[in-house]
């Protein structure tokens, strides 16, 4: 077979074929959902994606006898390197991520490449695949093939997990979604804890406001910061990526669907629900043009979905681990549970991804009757 070559990623020429080549590689599975190619750009450009601003990137391309056969991209995330390692980050620690390869030849030359890169910046540790924050898609897909991912989820073909683990690559954390028949009402025990909560004057659950978008999503960032902030694996919010992060979802955001739970007046809690967008996008090949984005724009004005993803959701840890948390949580939920239905037509839930030893999220997704839909791997190895 004839030698596979690995080359950073230099011009736009470059950067372009690292775009296109998931295209190709995943055109044959039907669970796999294009992304817009415009958006996929984005994410791998320097002045576009602010977490450039605070990581080292470097892309490479796997060629074979000319032709693009693999891609993968090494990062060091400075902020993740400052963290407590105990929060599974910390000094030392680089990843890499976005790997895509025609066969398992390609795929080893290019994660040894992405380990030799972060060595000669000093790593000594590997968490991944990340692509490209813990933010955007972290883990290998292990379970949930057969199914197409939500919108902000990720999907890798099942023989990637094989050879990641044939490279000493060890389990670190598993990510797992939850999914539930949402057209149910719940149990009667959440029933009882949410009517309880409709009694009690102290516990105000709001909608947001669209019309203050900037100051509501940097409220919502404030509170997950806060939530989030001993979980394994987190990373701060900068400014800037607060900003691009609220400018990229307020065309999916509905009022309805994102919940701010306030006790004595104060914003304490939140969840955000977004209508898979992935279900809108997934016929369109990554193109908009020349009449997709017609498409996308009446979807996105009036949206009706089979699915509701909860990505993001958290209590300020003040309040974590206390009866009012789980019940302020459950409103939240019940409250979203009814708009998605009767308004959008939604019949089915995802929540998470959810860490696998986050006892106090999986106890809320076991108490609502949902079950496990698809889990993520994020391995590590010594470097």
């Amino acid at each position: 077979m004839t030698a596979i070559s690995i080359t950073p990623v230099v011009t736009k020429a470059d950067r372009a074929a690292f775009v296109d080549l998931a295209y190709r590689l995943n055109a044959a599975d039907p669970a796999w959902v294009p992304p817009l190619r415009m958006e996929a750009m984005e994410l791998v450009t320097p002045g576009k994606n602010p977490f450039f601003e605070h990581a080292d990137v470097q892309l490479f391309l796997a060629r074979r006898d000319g032709k693009v056969v693999g891609r993968i991209s090494a990062h060091i995330d400075h902020l993740a390197v400052a963290m407590d390692p105990v929060q599974g980050m910390g000094p030392g620690t680089g990843n890499w991520g976005l790997l895509e390869a025609e066969d398992q030849a390609t795929a080893t030359a290019l994660i040894a490449r992405a380990e030799d890169w972060l060595r000669e910046k000093g790593m000594n540790r590997v968490l991944a695949p990340l692509s490209m924050s813990i933010w955007e898609e972290p883990g290998q897909l292990t379970k949930g093939f057969d199914h197409a991912p939500t919108v902000m989820m990720g999907h890798q073909p099942e023989r990637y997990n094989t050879w990641i683990k044939a490279l000493g690559y060890l389990p670190a954390k598993t990510l797992k979604t939850f999914e539930l028949d949402i057209t149910k009402p719940f149990p009667p025990l959440i029933q009882r804890i949410v009517a309880s909560g409709e009694k009690n004057q102290r516990i105000r659950i709001r909608n947001v406001d669209r019309s203050k978008f900037a100051s509501e999503a940097a409220l919502i960032l404030d509170i997950l910061n806060d939530a989030w902030s001993d979980n394994w694996g987190f990373v701060p919010f900068t400014d800037t990526e607060i900003g691009y992060a609220g400018k990229k979802f307020k065309p999916i955001v509905r009022e309805d669907l994102i919940m701010v739970a306030e006790y004595d007046g104060e914003p304490v809690a939140f969840m955000m629900t977004l209508p898979d967008l992935n279900e809108a996008i997934k016929p369109m090949g990554g193109k908009l043009f020349p009449f997709n984005w017609i498409k996308l724009l009446r979807w996105l004005n009036k949206p009706r979905v089979r699915t509701m993803r909860v990505p993001l959701m958290g209590v300020r840890k003040k309040l974590q681990s206390s009866r009012l948390a789980s019940q302020l949580a459950f409103m939240m939920i019940e409250y979203i549970r009814r708009n998605s239905v009767e308004r959008y037509g939604a019949t089915r839930g995802e929540i998470g991804w959810i860490l696998e030893d986050n006892q106090g999220m999986v106890a809320i997704a076991d108490a609502i009757d949902s079950h496990v839909n698809k889990e993520y791997e994020i391995y590590q190895k010594g470097l």
